[in-house]
């Protein structure tokens, strides 16, 4: 990617204007997000924290185009995803979002090949398997191409879907608590794999994260509570923060 490609990004990749998310139970509604506003420069690497239950995670899903708002806006990507029907948001996060989740969630009757190459048939590339085998040996495994994630490490179904979540070189890549079902040792080599890619592929990482020292990895937190964004700049708000690096790469 060359000076002038980095200049036509946009500014920002996430946009969130007064998103509230309020569900109805028996006890009446119950309010998930409450108001959030959050800007997201496009190449930031940005640590979502705060405690259990505070709205972290329906916040990452409204960003990915799998939640809707009750209301507010929500452009991601130049685009906002509150008009558009399923059929366009599943076609918005298949060229645009990359997702990895705590749980993994392989496809348990498919191969590590096999699960990597899903995004890539979906999205009718036809060098769909060439494309996986060559994430797969990426992430260091390249001798595990016809194992089933039953046959796999935690760290190793970790590294499939991650290797599945980069495949499509997705502009914006969502983590949650990746490293939640891993040892100390392994979280910490998925990290640093997540970190090269990201930054190998320009991707503008989002990643939801209870250890302060992770976060402190990212060139900025957001902390969350009780379903707002408790602090956190924006990119234009004047506050001084690190320079994205789609910014670095253009000067």
């Amino acid at each position: 990617m060359t000076a002038t490609d980095v200049r036509q990004q946009p500014d920002s990749i996430v946009d969130l204007k007064d998103v509230h998310v309020t569900l109805n139970s028996s006890a009446g509604p119950v309010n998930i997000l409450r108001g959030i506003d959050l800007e997201i420069g496009t190449g930031e690497t940005v640590s979502v924290v705060g405690p259990s239950g505070a709205g972290k995670s329906t916040m990452m899903m409204i960003m990915a185009g799998l939640e809707n708002p009750t209301s507010g806006s929500v452009r991601v990507a130049g685009q906002e995803l509150t008009r558009m029907s399923e059929d366009q948001l599943a076609l918005f996060r298949r060229d645009n979002v990359g997702i990895v989740f705590q749980a993994f969630h392989l496809v348990p009757t498919m191969t590590a090949l096999e699960n990597v190459a899903i995004p890539l048939e979906f999205a009718g590339r036809r060098d769909a398997f060439d494309r996986a085998r060559e994430e797969l040996v990426t992430v260091g495994l390249g001798h595990r191409l016809g194992h089933y994630p039953s046959q796999l490490s935690g760290g190793e179904q970790q590294r499939v879907a991650l290797a599945r979540a980069i495949a499509p070189q997705p502009k914006l890549l969502l983590a949650d608590e990746p490293t939640g079902n891993l040892d100390g040792t392994t979280g910490g080599q998925i990290i640093d794999l997540m970190f090269e890619l990201s930054v190998q592929r320009m991707a503008t990482l989002v990643l939801i994260t209870h250890d302060m020292k992770l976060a402190g990895r990212c060139g900025r937190n957001v902390r969350v509570a009780d379903g707002l964004v408790l602090d956190g700049a924006a990119p234009d708000s004047g506050e001084e923060r690190p320079q994205t690096r789609l910014e670095l790469a253009a000067t």
